[in-house]
């Protein structure tokens, strides 16, 4: 057990952490006012906080943008492979966080050659999908998603336009069949097990999730297509059908969580910011602003379970011990004061770490396939409901209550009713 959060009594070793001190990373902190949560964490702790996950089990949190980028382009220091955790014999059967952290024949926990293996597959995969075509398919379920809300005059965004598009869009582009029944069911049971309510189980829906992709892949091994999954099975690599199955797992639930919440908060800006108030409707310069803005000051992915210390090192003037775990503070990082001095945040630029560095960031092209997805959404919808207005006032909005993603728990508007 590492000693900063050691359950003893007794008091720590010199240079470490008092346990006292480890923040718990609870949700309801991270619901309004998580920036701030941030700045007391950096200006109590530096630039790495000891912090205790569900049931105490501790952590260390990064939230230095200098050191972020470290951990992710040191692979050999700071590992994937969750099998090294010193916390193990801690974890309970049911904890919340299995669907993060429990090891999976899956590329995102495999190291080394294995990776390249493994990562090469997907960036293939990936590089097969047609931006244009992808354009299209985005803006044709975004009209029939508008189209069901249009002639009311009212809608909540989040569940009814910002989560379905991209959840079927990945799912056309992994060669899923366009039930629409079955796909709300996987995505029902995706955004359990990535961000679990207070009543959920997140290890059974991970399971189903699972158990609906080895389907998948089943039926295309003996019928491939031009798809995603078929461009995986295909490749010479040589996937087994379970490194398939997981590697599946972590395409969608890397393209449609994140990229909801990217939707949904660039909507957010867009429709309380005055900036962009003046000159949205069909202005591509002000969304492709907002959707910058927002990867910057309230990036869908706040925290990333994590690294594993390959052995004992310094970070941030921490002692890491060889099995710690740390997780990835990417929004912490992103406001980092050291690369915003004076506290001006600007998103003229895009060396955020939305999609994570080094070895283990997100697969080429992956970010421009969530921005296609996430730009499209976000213009057909003002486009076709340009005098879109919040319901209720800004104050009123609520955060999801997780400490992994950062979105709204609905994004309720009125708008003048159409027919489509």
């Amino acid at each position: 057990m590492s000693d900063h959060n050691s359950a003893s009594p007794a008091a720590p070793p010199p240079g470490c952490p008092a346990h006292g001190s480890a923040v718990r990373l609870a949700g309801l902190q991270f619901q309004q006012s998580a920036s701030d949560l941030y700045r007391s964490l950096r200006r109590e702790h530096g630039a790495v906080a000891p912090v205790l996950l569900d049931n105490d089990i501790p952590a260390w949190l990064v939230l230095g943008y200098p050191e972020v980028c470290y951990v992710s382009a040191h692979d050999e220091l700071f590992a994937r492979d969750s099998r090294r955790w010193n916390q193990w014999p801690n974890i309970p059967d049911n904890w919340p966080l299995l669907p993060f952290v429990g090891y999976q024949p899956s590329v995102l926990f495999t190291e080394g050659a294995e990776h390249q293996r493994r990562a090469g597959v997907l960036t293939h995969a990936l590089e097969g999908i047609d931006q244009f075509e992808l354009a299209r398919e985005c803006q044709t379920v975004a009209e029939h998603l508008i189209a069901s809300f249009a002639g009311s005059g009212t809608a909540e965004l989040m569940n009814a336009y910002a989560h379905a598009l991209p959840a079927r869009a990945v799912l056309w582009m992994c060669g899923m069949p366009q039930d629409s029944d079955e796909t709300d069911t996987l995505v029902e049971d995706l955004r359990t097990s990535l961000d679990a309510g207070e009543d959920d189980d997140p290890v059974a829906a991970y399971q189903r999730v699972g158990a609906r992709l080895t389907q998948l892949v089943k039926t295309k091994r003996e019928n491939p297509g031009a798809d995603i999954t078929s461009r995986m099975l295909l490749h010479p690599a040589g996937l087994s059908d379970e490194e398939a199955v997981q590697d599946l797992i972590s395409v969608i639930a890397a393209a449609q969580q994140p990229t909801a919440n990217w939707i949904g908060n660039t909507l957010r800006l867009l429709l309380t910011d005055e900036r962009f108030a003046v000159n949205v409707s069909g202005g591509r310069v002000s969304v492709g602003d907002a959707l910058n803005e927002v990867l910057w000051l309230d990036t869908p992915t706040q925290n990333f379970i994590g690294r594993w210390a390959a052995r004992d090192t310094q970070l941030g003037g921490r002692h890491i011990r060889e099995g710690d775990c740390l997780i990835l503070g990417l929004a912490a990082a992103n406001t980092d004061p050291q690369i915003w001095p004076e506290s001006h945040v600007g998103a003229e630029n895009s060396a955020h770490l939305s999609f994570s560095n080094g070895e283990h960031r997100c697969p080429y092209p992956a970010p421009l396939l969530a921005d296609v997805m996430a730009r499209t959404a976000v213009e057909t919808l003002m486009e076709h409901l340009p005098d879109l207005v919040l319901t209720g006032q800004t104050t009123q909005l609520t955060w999801r209550p997780s400490v992994w993603m950062r979105g709204l728990t609905t994004l309720p508007v009125t708008f003048t009713p159409t027919t489509h």
